[in-house]
């Protein structure tokens, strides 16, 4: 199955220029769906990781039922102010502004190996401080997974020395 036959282009969105690529159309489609997620599974076959670390919210989406598959713990990482417990917390630079993400401080335990899944890696912003925060925290960050990777923005760049994978790059 391609995958890439199922993500939707809009163009000029969010704004003029910009060529967005919808998952949702990946995820409407029971096939495409189940396809995804066994890619993404695929992915990361013989790798060692304790739990998966999905940020919000499309982390969530592919993390959780990969999580439950492969019979690994899930970690949610939430924007600020989302999260009830005691919290670690990561400031970051946007294009324009900054952003926080926030973990459960008991989430994360010294030594322990995550895999990070998201649905898309464009600048690298958002993995990265999510690197730094596992880090800070005492874990180890055995892989980045992300469904969709667009190669021309740098991302990966922004993780050097870190294992990244994609299921599709663009």
């Amino acid at each position: 199955m391609d995958l890439k036959n199922f993500v939707r282009n809009i163009h000029d969105f969010p704004i003029p220029g910009i060529l967005f690529r919808d998952i949702t159309t990946v995820l409407k489609d029971s096939s495409a769906l189940r396809g995804g997620v066994d890619a993404m599974i695929k992915a990361v076959e013989g790798l060692e990781f304790d739990a998966i670390l999905g940020p919000e919210s499309r982390g969530f989406i592919f993390g959780m039922p990969m999580a439950y598959v492969l019979g690994k713990g899930f970690v949610p990482v939430r924007k600020a102010g989302k999260l009830p417990a005691e919290v670690a917390r990561k400031e970051y630079a946007l294009e324009y502004g900054t952003a926080t993400i926030e973990i459960h401080k008991d989430a994360i335990e010294a030594g322990k190996r995550f895999l990070i899944v998201d649905d898309l890696l464009a600048t690298g912003g958002t993995a990265k401080a999510t690197v730094e925060l596992i880090e800070e925290m005492g874990g180890t960050v055995t892989a980045s997974l992300f469904f969709i990777e667009l190669a021309g923005l740098g991302g990966r760049g922004a993780l050097t020395g870190h294992d990244v994978r994609s299921v599709l790059v663009y």
